[in-house]
């Protein structure tokens, strides 16, 4: 009996797979009730890794890889692509019961990095049944008035709080780095400015769907985003509409010069 061919999804195909399975996986530890609070953020995070990490090994056994939930190692540092993913962005929302039920504002980030740029990435927001990809781009909506800013729910920086005051932009509280990044995609905002650290992880799948999609992704000095370096640690993050992104770096120069 001839044994079938084995079908190899592409890059984009399996950040996406992957992404969108993790999520199912997450939906069903929150689904099952056996767990709770800090306890479900954690069995969530480690479920989804170990699903994420066993299957990215098995695909692309050649790649680095670099997870927020497994222990760091040089390897991937002598890797051209590597492998970025957060099984679990936004465990606090992920864990949170809000007025309405389950909250949405988390996601799961799978994302390739090629050189240290940011070339490929799918954001699964499992509470929403979405999947935002790189690889297939869709048209930004058209922008309103008044700009709109995401920010942290619970502690926006005062150089955030500082930006939106002087652009007059409404702030929008939300979760995740990943819901925030794809409210600016998804036409719900225009601009997304975080100060107050991040890790690659955090941000490098969401920076790849942000550019495919056309929008303004850069360090808050304007200066380009690398990943795959040895401190993982990213001070600070600028994803907006590209007709904005003058504006605002310029706010931030102000800012932080006065």
């Amino acid at each position: 009996m001839q044994q079938a061919d084995v079908i190899v999804p592409s890059d984009g195909e399996l950040a996406a797979q992957l992404a969108e399975a993790a999520g199912r996986i997450l939906l069903a530890v929150r689904d099952s009730a056996l767990v709770g609070g800090k306890a479900l953020g954690k069995a969530g995070d480690h479920t989804a890794n170990a699903f994420l990490i066993e299957a990215l090994t098995h695909q692309r056994p050649e790649d680095g890889l670099l997870s927020e939930e497994s222990k760091d190692t040089p390897e991937r540092l002598a890797k051209d692509r590597v492998w970025i993913i957060d099984p679990v962005d936004g465990t606090r929302e992920y864990g949170e019961i809000g007025p309405d039920g389950p909250r949405g504002d988390w996601a799961v980030h799978v994302a390739l990095a090629v050189g240290g740029k940011p070339v490929l990435g799918a954001v699964a927001l499992p509470g929403l049944g979405l999947v935002l990809r790189s690889d297939q781009p869709a048209s930004l909506p058209p922008a309103g008035g008044q700009p709109r800013m995401v920010v942290s729910r619970s502690r926006p920086s005062p150089l955030t709080l500082g930006v939106a005051q002087a652009l007059g932009a409404q702030t929008i509280p939300m979760g995740s780095a990943g819901a925030k990044a794809m409210a600016v995609v998804r036409g719900e905002a225009d601009i997304y400015l975080h100060s107050g650290g991040q890790y690659e992880w955090d941000s490098c799948a969401p920076v790849a769907v942000a550019l495919a999609h056309g929008l303004h992704a850069s360090r808050i000095d304007g200066s380009p985003l690398v990943y795959n370096q040895p401190n993982t640690w990213l001070p600070d993050l600028l994803i907006c509409r590209p007709e904005y992104a003058g504006a605002v770096l310029a706010a931030v120069r102000d800012l932080e010069e006065g």
